[in-house]
């Protein structure tokens, strides 16, 4: 069995044929270890030629693949129509976000009732398949337990495995000798072998193991889940490449004190980007949110001044959300400024040009700006709806039934942003017929004059 040995960085996973004092990459000192990689046992006869030779690209016989449906709508757009066979998903999140969770609720609805949707007919099959949970976090009888809890009677079906083990190698060994249709591994971080050195986790075990993962994944055309450990910066921990590597990636995003948890694809080799799949975390697990609506607005928000409403993009979709501003006077020197749901450095420019162009003396005013259902808004439209609600709350001037979208300047003018002819249309079809836009505005300063 041939043994290959470099040393790889263990803080940005850079390779090197002999040691070096210093990384070229990151320039961390003393941070390369010995990596020692022997033959993987696991061999897969691909049925393909060692030197194939080119083909044209009009000689390539392509078929579009079946996707599995996991049975949550919300999480089959995300992946552009279901799971590929023979992908590789990665999915991370904070710690405590539900991604296990969710996770054993998409095992077990595929266990209990697989379903087959052929891309190019549409044509939908339903068969009996079965998934391999390897768990390296917790054993056998807490997934277990947790299953139950999650679906009493889906938790004593015979079509989910689990195993609970830390070995890279064994891992890959049953996946090979059960050859199942459908692979979850929670997590990557936890899985370590003996080939090489260092602890799990570590960029060398981490990179095995996504190769080993990968390979059985490509050869035996079995999906497989990865779930990722994420740093305090909320970046996918491990080295870089692990992104690179996999087919799709898959974040799971939500507030621990909120129900609401948001899946967002951040790569997809076989779907759009841009989508984004709304859950929210009860005692029964993750539950699809079907209408965000129903999450992202107060029954009874037109009682008091400091509230409106923006119609945000997520992905394709369109929907309502409400922003809450809160002014008061303030003691200190340097007035507070508190954000929650948007980004600050944007909420402190919005409001300089607040007061240069609006004249507003948020100056001397403690702000604070928070999205109500724990939603997180980069969206640029939210910027007029964020300036109102702080006018809203300075002069306490009650927006009832007013949506507003828009972009603002540092020139105070309102720029047209992306799809507002979508944004207008879902406003108008839930009642809401005065839709403050770029479309009857040209600066702050006309919206904020037809206030007052």
């Amino acid at each position: 069995m041939k043994t290959a040995t470099s040393f790889v960085c263990q803080e940005c996973g850079y390779e090197s044929p002999k040691f070096l004092g210093k990384c070229p990459e990151c320039g961390e000192w003393n941070s390369l270890r010995e990596f020692k990689v022997q033959n993987s046992k696991f061999k897969v006869d691909s049925g393909k030629k060692e030197n194939p030779s080119p083909k044209k690209l009009s000689e390539v016989n392509y078929e579009e693949g079946k996707r599995l449906l996991t049975g949550f709508s919300e999480m089959d757009e995300v992946l552009g129509g279901g799971i590929v066979m023979g992908s590789v998903t990665l999915l991370a999140g904070d710690p405590g976000v539900g991604k296990s969770t969710l996770l054993l609720q998409t095992a077990l609805n595929i266990g209990s009732r697989a379903i087959i949707k052929q891309k190019s007919t549409d044509k939908i099959q339903e068969i009996k398949n079965k998934v391999l949970y390897i768990s390296g976090e917790e054993s056998e009888q807490q997934v277990k337990l947790r299953a139950q809890r999650l679906n009493p009677q889906k938790g004593k079906k015979d079509d989910l495995l689990l195993l609970s083990l830390t070995n890279t190698d064994g891992a890959v060994s049953a996946i090979a000798e059960e050859k199942p249709d459908l692979v979850i591994v929670d997590s990557i971080q936890t899985m370590e072998s003996e080939n090489l050195t260092g602890l799990s986790g570590s960029v060398g075990q981490v990179r095995y193991a996504a190769l080993e993962f990968i390979k059985a994944a490509k050869t035996l055309n079995i999906p497989v889940i990865i779930v990722g450990h994420v740093t305090k910066e909320g970046m996918v921990a491990g080295p870089m490449v692990l992104s690179h590597m996999v087919d799709t990636v898959l974040f799971l995003e939500g507030e621990k004190t909120t129900g609401t948890r948001l899946l967002r694809s951040l790569k997809n080799r076989f779907g759009p980007v841009d989508e984004v799949g709304v859950f929210s975390m009860a005692e029964n697990g993750m539950e699809e949110v079907k209408n965000p609506q129903e999450v992202f607005l107060t029954q009874n928000r037109e009682e008091g001044p400091g509230s409106i409403l923006v119609v945000t993009l997520e992905g394709s979709r369109a929907f309502l959300v409400e922003i809450q501003a809160l002014v008061v006077y303030s003691k200190l020197p340097m007035p507070r400024r508190v954000a929650s749901g948007v980004d600050y450095k944007r909420l402190e420019l919005l409001l300089a040009v607040l007061q240069k162009h609006a004249r507003l003396p948020v100056d001397t005013m403690d702000v604070f700006v928070n999205v109500a259902g724990g939603l997180k808004l980069s969206d640029p439209a939210s910027d007029l709806a964020i300036c109102l609600a702080i006018y809203s709350s300075l002069k306490n001037v009650p927006l009832k039934k007013v949506v507003a979208m828009g972009e603002v300047g540092l020139l105070g003018e309102l720029r047209n942003v992306q799809m507002l002819e979508k944004r207008v249309k879902e406003a108008k079809k839930l009642g809401f017929s005065k839709i403050i836009s770029p479309s009857y505005y040209k600066s702050l300063a006309q919206v904020v004059k037809s206030f007052s």
